[in-house]
């Protein structure tokens, strides 16, 4: 098994920058770990709804996490800006793998790198559903 290593921005398709807040770094004065986790859905959802594929109140396919992962690399710490970086890595029927690149703002390598596994779902029944032509559309340039 190999080692994770850090990795460029050159391997992301689009980004995203969010600032970190005072609550985020815990007792050891750097961000908790479970903060890197509402990084990823917050950079992946907001740049859906930005392109017009995810609708959190109305729309019938909703996504939900199957699998998620990160490894860490360097320390992020409040007050900072991060840049989180977004990929497909995989697209399937009813599912998508997203990777998520975290870099302290105007690093050359991630801080960080993730994933996450979404299963897209009809939101009355929570069955699989194939991923809606529009959504598949956007989700093919992050591949």
């Amino acid at each position: 098994m190999h080692k994770p290593q850090p990795e460029p921005r050159s391997a992301y398709k689009v980004f995203r920058t969010i600032s970190t807040r005072w609550m985020d770094n815990d007792a050891y004065g750097h961000v908790n770990n479970v903060i890197y986790y509402s990084w990823f859905d917050t950079a992946v959802n907001a740049y859906l709804i930005e392109q017009g594929v995810l609708d959190i109140e109305h729309g019938s396919t909703i996504g939900l996490v199957i699998e998620t992962q990160c490894n860490y690399f360097e320390p992020l710490a409040f007050p900072q800006n991060v840049d989180a970086g977004i990929r497909v890595a995989r697209l399937g029927n009813s599912s998508v793998r997203y990777e998520v690149g975290l870099f302290a703002q105007g690093a050359p390598l991630t801080a960080a790198k993730g994933h996450f596994i979404h299963v897209y779902v009809d939101r009355a029944t929570r069955r699989p559903t194939a991923l809606p032509q529009p959504l598949k559309t956007v989700l093919e340039t992050l591949v």
